[in-house]
C-alpha cells in the first residue's frame, strides 16, 4: 500500500512530459508507470502537469538590512514558496570570518528556519576572511554545505573578499568540491555619495561593474579549474560576453543564476511614482539589455529569487539611496512568470540544475527513489494577486500568466492542495 497515488498527470520526466501514475511512500518516489496501484491517499492530476517539485536557490528570509527586517521569515516566506510550487529553498548564513564564527552563524539562522514550511538548506557566506581558508572550507563540508558565498563589493560594510582570497577558495573548489558562489560588482566602481536619491542606483551600481567583475572571476576560474557560480547577474551585456569568451566551460566549472525581474522590467520603472518598490541590487538595467538577457537565456543555468521582501512603506520613507532598503519579493510568483516568458525550458532552470549543483542527490527531477516533491501546475490564463506572505505587495501583480501552481507537495506531504495551503514541518536537507 502506498502513501499517495497521482494519477493520470502529465509528469516532467527527462525534459518531457510523459501521462503516467507516481506512487510515494515514506515521503519517496517509489513507483512511475501506467498501473493505477493502491494507495491510502489519491490526487487526480487528470488536465494537471506535474513537475519536479521547484528549489529556490537564492532567498532572503528575516534578514536584517542595516536599517529594516525583510517582512517574510521562514514561516511567511516559505508559506509563499508554496504557492509559487517551490519545495526547496536555501538561504544565506550571516557572513563570517572564520571556521568558529561559520559555525555559530550556522546554528543561529538554523534555529530561525525551523518553522520553515518546505524544505531548507544554507549557503555558508565569508567576508574579510582571516585565518585558514581551508579550516573554514572543512567546517562548512562538516556542517552539510556544498557553497561559500562572497561579495566583490560592500566594502563599507566589511563584507568584502579580496582577490587573493577569491583566488584560494577557487583553488580549494577543485580541491573539496564544491562552488563559490558570488555577488559580482566592481566594488571600486560604485558610488557611495550619501545624497543620491533611490532612483539613481543605475548608475551608482553601473553595468559595466558587473560585467568587469564576471569576466574577471571567470579567468580566475578558468585558471584554477575552481568551481564559480555567479548570482543574480542582471545585464545582458554581462551574459553576452560570458558566452563569447567563456562559452565553452559554462555549465560545467562556471555557473550563472539570474532572476525573474532582470527578464521583465528595465530601469525605466525607477522614474515611476512608485519606482521605489523596484529597488534590490543589483539593479534593473536598459531595455537593451533587458532584451539581451532574455536572447541569451538558454545560457542561464539557474533561476533564483534574491526574495528578500518589504512592506511599500518600507521602502518608500526611505528616499536617499543609503539605508534604503534593497530587495523585493518574488518567490511565489518566479515559475509563472519566467514560464511565460520561457515556456518549459525553465523547469530544469529551476529544479534539477539546483539540485545537481548543489549536490542534493535525491532532488534533481521526478526519478525513482528521490524526493516526492512536486508542484502541480494548470494551463490557464491567471492573473497574478496579491502574495501570501507578509509583504503588502508584489512587482508582478496584475501580471498576466500562462500557468497557476495547483498544488505543492514536500516528501509526499501537500502543503498547498487545490490552492488552499497547509501547514508543513520543512527539513533541513545536507548535500552529499
Amino acid at each position: 500500500m502506498y502513501d499517495l497515488l497521482i494519477k493520470n498527470g502529465l509528469a516532467y520526466i527527462d525534459h518531457k512530459f510523459v501521462k503516467t501514475n507516481i506512487g510515494v511512500s515514506q515521503g519517496k518516489i517509489t513507483y512511475i508507470g501506467m498501473k493505477e496501484i493502491d494507495a491510502k491517499e489519491v490526487y487526480d492530476a487528470s488536465g494537471l502537469k506535474v513537475l519536479p517539485g521547484l528549489i529556490d536557490p537564492h532567498v532572503h528570509f528575516e534578514l536584517y538590512c542595516g536599517t529594516v527586517t525583510s517582512v517574510d521569515d521562514f514561516y511567511y516566506g516559505s508559506k509563499s514558496a508554496a504557492y509559487g510550487g517551490v519545495t526547496t529553498i536555501i538561504d544565506f548564513l550571516d557572513p563570517t570570518r572564520n571556521a568558529e564564527e561559520l559555525e555559530k552563524s550556522f546554528y543561529e539562522r538554523k534555529a530561525l528556519a525551523e518553522k520553515c514550511n518546505v524544505d531548507y538548506h544554507f549557503h555558508a557566506c565569508i567576508r574579510e576572511p582571516e585565518g585558514d581558508l581551508e579550516e573554514y572550507v572543512k567546517k562548512m563540508k562538516e556542517l552539510g554545505m556544498n557553497t561559500i558565498k562572497l561579495f566583490t563589493t560592500y566594502s563599507e560594510t566589511h563584507r568584502r573578499t579580496y582577490d587573493k582570497d577569491i583566488i584560494d577558495l577557487l583553488k580549494l573548489s577543485k580541491k573539496y568540491n564544491f562552488v563559490v558562489c558570488a555577488h559580482i560588482e566592481n566594488d571600486e566602481m560604485i558610488n557611495r555619495d550619501d545624497s543620491l536619491p533611490y532612483s539613481e542606483i543605475c548608475n551608482a551600481r553601473n553595468s559595466l561593474s558587473e560585467t568587469s567583475e564576471a569576466l574577471k572571476l571567470c579567468k580566475y576560474a578558468k585558471e584554477t579549474d575552481g568551481h564559480l557560480y555567479m548570482v543574480h547577474c542582471s545585464s545582458g551585456e554581462t551574459l553576452k560576453q560570458i558566452k563569447e569568451q567563456f562559452g565553452h566551460v559554462l555549465g560545467k566549472n562556471i555557473f550563472i543564476e539570474s532572476c525573474p525581474h532582470y527578464f521583465v522590467f528595465n530601469k525605466d520603472v525607477l522614474k515611476k511614482e512608485n519606482g521605489y518598490l523596484f529597488t534590490f541590487a543589483p539593479p534593473l538595467r536598459s531595455e537593451e539589455e533587458r532584451k539581451l538577457m532574455c536572447v541569451n537565456f538558454d545560457n542561464i543555468n539557474t533561476i533564483g529569487t534574491d526574495h528578500c521582501s518589504f512592506n511599500s512603506a518600507d521602502k518608500k520613507s526611505h528616499p536617499l539611496l543609503k539605508g534604503h532598503p534593497l530587495g523585493i519579493g518574488g518567490i511565489e510568483n518566479s515559475y509563472v512568470v519566467m514560464h511565460t516568458l520561457f515556456g518549459d525550458k525553465v523547469i530544469e532552470k529551476m529544479s534539477e540544475n539546483v539540485g545537481n549543483i548543489e549536490n542534493f542527490h535525491d532532488k534533481n527531477g521526478i526519478k525513482l527513489e528521490n524526493c516526492a516533491d512536486f508542484a502541480i501546475v494548470k494551463d490557464e490564463t491567471n492573473i497574478i494577486g496579491k502574495p501570501h506572505g507578509k509583504a503588502d505587495y508584489s512587482v508582478y501583480e496584475n501580471m498576466e500568466v500562462n500557468q497557476k501552481v495547483v498544488s505543492t507537495i514536500v516528501r509526499g506531504k501537500f502543503v498547498l492542495k487545490n490552492g488552499e495551503f497547509i501547514e508543513n514541518k520543512g527539513r533541513l536537507i545536507n548535500c552529499d
